[in-house]
C-alpha cells in the first residue's frame, strides 16, 4: 500500500505541479524553495547535529497556532534545537518572524513525502520528536519517524467532515499510518473519536483542547487608544475615535459585498474607516482595485508611516509614496502578519471565508481583542470554535450577503451591543485556554527533558 501510495503521489507531483508552478508564477506568487522540498535543507538548520524538535505546521493558522507550543517547548526542553516547517509561502513569512525573535532555532519548508526527500530532512534536522500540527499525517514521514527511532506526536487534532469521509474509506491503510504515531492530541471529544474510527488506537488519543485558544493573544481593547510604542499603531493613528471596519482573510467575492455594506455605513457614518485584508497576497491588488471602481479613496497599508496628519490625501491610490497616512476610507492590508494587532481597533470584525463556500477562518484573535464579530454561513472548518462563541451571543452568522451590509450597519451604530459581544467572545477565549499545558505534558512523556 505504502508503494502505490508513493506511486500516486509521484504521479500527482508530474501532472499537478507543473501547473501549479506557472499559475503561482503568472500570479507573482512566490513557490517556495524547491530544493527544501526535496528534503535538500542548509547545514545551518542543524550544524552539531543535537537533538532536535521538529515541529510542522502547514500554513499561517497552523504556524500561529504552534507558537505558544515553541514557547513552551524553548523552555522545557532546552538542550533540543527548535526547527519549524511550513508548507505555504504565507506560513514561511510567519514562521521567518518567529525565528527573528529567537523562538525557533531555524525554519525549513516540508520535504515532500517522498522517501528520498524525507530520509534527507531527517538526516539533517536529527529529530528527537516530530510535532504535527492539526491533520498533517504523511504515511513516508511517520513510517520513516518510526523506523528510526524519532516519536511522533499530532497536536491540536482535527479531521473535517471531508476528510474524515476520505480517511473512513482506506480506513485499512489508516490503521497502519495511525499505528506509527505514538500520540495524538485532539481538540474535542468529537474528533478523539474521529480518529478512532479511522483507526487509531484509543489508548493512544487524549483530548487537550484547541490550542488556537492560547494562541489568540491580544492587547486588552483600552490599549487602542495609544500606541504603546507600537509603530503599527503609531501609523494607525488617524483611525482613532473613528467606527472601524476589518474584513479579515477575505477571499475572493468577498470584497464586493462588503464594499457594498461599508457604503451603507457610511451613508450614516462618514468617518468610518474599513480596513481589508485579503488573505492571500497575489490579491492585495485586486482588493485595491474593487475598493477604488466602488468609488472610495483607497491607501495600501505600505504606504502608511506614523507621524503624518489624519487629514492629509497624500498616499492615496496606486501610485501612492511611502511615508503617506489617509484621506482615504479604505486601507487594504497588503502585508502579512499585522492583522492581529489591528483588531483592537476595530469597532466590528467580518471574518472571511465564509460568505463564500470556503470553510470560514480563525475567529479566535478578533474574540481574544474583544470585538464583535460576523461571519457567513460557511463555517465547516471551525465547527467547535463557531458553536461555542454563537451559543455564549460572542458570534453573529447571517446567510448571505444581505444580511451582513445590515448586520454591519446595525453594530456600526449599536456600541452597547457590539460590547455584549465582544465581551461574551473574549469570556469563551479565556475559559478555553490552557491546551498548550496539556499538550506540552503529553510530549514530554514521550521526550522526557
Amino acid at each position: 500500500m505504502y508503494f502505490v501510495y508513493t506511486a500516486l503521489l509521484v504521479l500527482y507531483a508530474l501532472f499537478r505541479l507543473p501547473p501549479m508552478v506557472y499559475a503561482a508564477w503568472r500570479r507573482g506568487k512566490q513557490t517556495g524553495d524547491v530544493g527544501q522540498r526535496f528534503g535538500r535543507l542548509p547545514a545551518s538548520v542543524n550544524p552539531e547535529g543535537q537533538p532536535a524538535i521538529w515541529i510542522h505546521a502547514v500554513s499561517v493558522g497552523e504556524t500561529l497556532a504552534a507558537r505558544p507550543l515553541a514557547r513552551a517547548f524553548r523552555r522545557a526542553c532546552p538542550s533540543h534545537r527548535l526547527i519549524l516547517s511550513t508548507t505555504t509561502v504565507t506560513g514561511q513569512a510567519v514562521a521567518q518572524r518567529f525565528a527573528g525573535d529567537g523562538e525557533v532555532d531555524a525554519v525549513i519548508y516540508a520535504p515532500f513525502d517522498l522517501p528520498g526527500a524525507v530520509a534527507r530532512a531527517l538526516d539533517r534536522i536529527a529529530p528527537a520528536l516530530l510535532v504535527l500540527v492539526d491533520t498533517e499525517l504523511w504515511p513516508t514521514l511517520l513510517r520513516a519517524c518510526r523506523q528510526r527511532g524519532v516519536r511522533t506526536l499530532v497536536v491540536n487534532g482535527r479531521i473535517s467532515d471531508r476528510s474524515y469521509g476520505r480517511y473512513r474509506r482506506v480506513r485499512g491503510f489508516m490503521r497502519r499510518v495511525l499505528g506509527d504515531v505514538d500520540r495524538i492530541c485532539a481538540q474535542t471529544e468529537d474528533w478523539r473519536e474521529r480518529f478512532i474510527g479511522i483507526g487509531a488506537d484509543p489508548e493512544r488519543v487524549t483530548v487537550t483542547g484547541n490550542l488556537k485558544f492560547d494562541a489568540a493573544t491580544a492587547p486588552p481593547a483600552d490599549d487602542a487608544a495609544g500606541d504603546n510604542g507600537d509603530p503599527l499603531l503609531a501609523a494607525f493613528a488617524f483611525a482613532r475615535n473613528r467606527p472601524v471596519v476589518i474584513a479579515a482573510s477575505t477571499l475572493a467575492g468577498e470584497e464586493e459585498p462588503v464594499l457594498r455594506a461599508f457604503a451603507a455605513i457610511r451613508d450614516r457614518s462618514p468617518e468610518a474607516l474599513l480596513i481589508v485584508a485579503p488573505r492571500h497576497p497575489e490579491r492585495f491588488d485586486d482588493a485595491r482595485t474593487q475598493a477604488e471602481r466602488a468609488g472610495f479613496a483607497v491607501a495600501r497599508r505600505s504606504t502608511l508611516a506614523p507621524g503624518v496628519a489624519p487629514g492629509a490625501v497624500s498616499g492615496v491610490g496606486p501610485g501612492a509614496a511611502p511615508g503617506a497616512a489617509p484621506g482615504a476610507s479604505v486601507i487594504v492590508l497588503d502585508t502579512m502578519g499585522e492583522l492581529p494587532r489591528l483588531f483592537p481597533l476595530a469597532s466590528v470584525v467580518f471574518v472571511g471565508g465564509s460568505l463564500v463556500p470556503a470553510g470560514g477562518h480563525n475567529v479566535l484573535e478578533p474574540a481574544a481583542a474583544g470585538r464583535a464579530i460576523v461571519v457567513g454561513p460557511h463555517m465547516e472548518n471551525f465547527p467547535e470554535v463557531a458553536r461555542q462563541l454563537l451559543a455564549a451571543g460572542g458570534l453573529l452568522q447571517v446567510r448571505d450577503a444581505t444580511e451582513l451590509a445590515r448586520m454591519l450597519t446595525e453594530l456600526v451604530g449599536d456600541g452597547a451591543r457590539r460590547d455584549a459581544l465582544g465581551a461574551a467572545a473574549r469570556q469563551v477565549v479565556d475559559a478555553n485556554r490552557g491546551a498548550t499545558d496539556r499538550t506540552l505534558a503529553a510530549a514530554t512523556e514521550l521526550l522526557p527533558c
